[in-house]
């Protein structure tokens, strides 16, 4: 219950229960304050930080944080088609649609004193307030909302990319084959984004800073209470300089720049989630590795990275990131592919030996399981993120000595995709499975969370899973196409 004073306290209420979701990432927000107003919110958690709005009181309105949304709530739709001319006639609405309650909504009508319909307007910039009041006035709407953008870039309805996945930057690339692949991750970033070359390179030069700030700091090493383990990157750090682990100095180096990096996020540091969160140190830690070793510049390194993104557009595209969906081969998994193909950029290799490293990484990785011990995301998530980045180097010098990786990296993450569905719920990050259900797991999280309980799913609801599931598989591999407004992702 939200209660209306800021210095009044806010209580918060976590429950973990079915109610007829349709994705398995779906979380219900509930605000109640001290006047009895109340307000609810349903959405979807899609990886890499992505957050997908579905419902506000009801009313279905999509939204991934990449616009400037606004809400009218309606309880009549007189002059509706006057306001949506008025709207639509602005030059900051982009796109401007009616929304209606529906039958299957995850919340009970709650909207603003019945109001059963709404107007929704996204606009790259805040709508002006004039034209906010013009159109509560035309439309007699009991309520306006305006949400801001998350995601650092926005949205166009008109923008054109000039491709979309693997097979079709392979068949451009067949007139230009000396172009490097970097240079084609760059136009799509400005076509993306709507951005300049110099911003692009710019953003990404941030993220570079970032990803080094994290090595830098988990080689210091961390601290953080919540967490289980301790810190060790520091540990690594002084057994390679004494000579104390087996030879290999560049495996070594990525297993320490990996473990830094997780380390930092477990002591809730700065990170970037590329492509998540939980694989955070996979593709940094191993791309950063290498271009520390081969001595690449910094310039060289940002197109190593802007590759790396490539790869995540394909796979978030037709697949995922989430490991609720698709396991841990959804989140290591992408990240493997992401870096294998960026190491080959770093040492020269050629488009078509990048794209057949990202296919081998990711094939590897095929069925790997999300069990996180303790609702912690360390154990066994930075042995999996050193496996990924080690799986990334093994699969770029694979590629650089020509290697077949037989299956096109397109279908392969079509296949990732299928495999995901596959897999029972247990081992897909719910803590129902594998390494968390353990005699050691199970104690670690009672000493974590002592009013912590696993249960087993019940008959009814592994039918139920199984199900859905079923279905999903079905209806993405029959239909693939991009999302409409606001719909293409781009990590880091």
């Amino acid at each position: 219950r939200l209660l209306g004073s800021r210095k009044e306290r806010l209580v918060c209420e976590v429950a973990y229960t079915s109610y007829g979701a349709r994705h398995p990432n779906t979380y219900k927000l509930h605000l109640e304050d001290s006047k009895g107003r109340v307000h609810n919110m349903a959405a979807i958690s899609t990886g890499g930080g992505i957050i997908e709005l579905e419902e506000v009181d009801g009313l279905p309105v999509h939204s991934f944080g990449d616009f400037h949304e606004t809400l009218f709530f309606l309880t009549g739709m007189s002059r509706v088609s006057e306001a949506l001319s008025l709207a639509q006639a602005d030059p900051c609405v982009l796109h401007a649609a009616v929304v209606q309650q529906q039958s299957d909504a995850l919340h009970e009508p709650l909207t603003p004193r019945g109001a059963l319909a709404a107007l929704q307007i996204k606009s790259r910039a805040a709508l002006p307030e004039g034209l906010i009041q013009a159109l509560k006035t035309d439309l007699s709407a009991e309520s306006v909302r305006c949400f801001e953008p998350v995601l650092p870039i926005l949205s166009s309805p008109t923008f054109h990319l000039p491709f979309s996945n693997a097979s079709e930057i392979k068949q451009q690339m067949n007139a230009c084959p000396d172009r490097p692949l970097w240079s084609w991750a760059l136009d799509y970033e400005t076509a993306r984004g709507g951005i300049s070359e110099r911003e692009a390179l710019d953003r990404m030069a941030h993220l570079v800073h970032v990803f080094r700030g994290a090595v830098d700091s988990g080689r210091r090493g961390t601290s953080y209470d919540d967490r289980i383990l301790p810190t060790q990157a520091p540990s690594l750090a002084t057994a390679m300089s004494q000579g104390r682990v087996l030879g290999g100095d560049l495996l070594n180096s990525v297993i320490l720049y990996v473990t830094s990096i997780m380390e930092v996020k477990s002591s809730m540091g700065l990170i970037v989630a590329a492509p998540t969160a939980g694989s955070c140190g996979a593709c940094p830690g191993a791309v950063l590795a290498v271009a520390d070793s081969l001595g690449s510049t910094e310039r060289q390194v940002c197109e190593a990275f802007l590759v790396a993104g490539l790869i995540g557009v394909f796979i978030q595209r037709d697949a995922t990131f989430a490991a609720e969906v698709g396991g841990c081969m959804a989140e290591c998994g992408a990240g493997s592919s992401m870096a294998a193909a960026a190491i080959v950029s770093l040492a020269g290799g050629s488009n078509e030996q990048a794209l057949a490293a990202a296919s081998l990484a990711l094939q590897n990785a095929f069925g790997m399981t999300c069990d996180p011990i303790g609702n912690r995301v360390e154990a066994p998530c930075l042995g999996k993120n050193v496996l990924a980045a080690s799986n990334a180097l093994s699969c770029a010098n694979m590629a650089l000595s020509d290697f077949t990786a037989v299956v096109p990296l397109d279908e392969v993450i079509l296949a990732m995709d299928s495999v995901g569905k596959q897999m029972p719920r247990e081992l897909r990050c719910t803590g129902l499975g594998g390494l968390a259900t353990t005699p050691t797991g199970l104690r670690i999280l009672e000493e974590l969370e002592p009013d912590s309980a696993v249960n087993p799913p019940t008959h009814e609801e592994e039918e139920q899973e199984d199900t859905m599931q079923r279905g999903k598989t079905l209806a993405t591999a029959t239909q693939r196409r991009p999302r409409g407004v606001g719909g293409h992702k781009t990590p880091c």
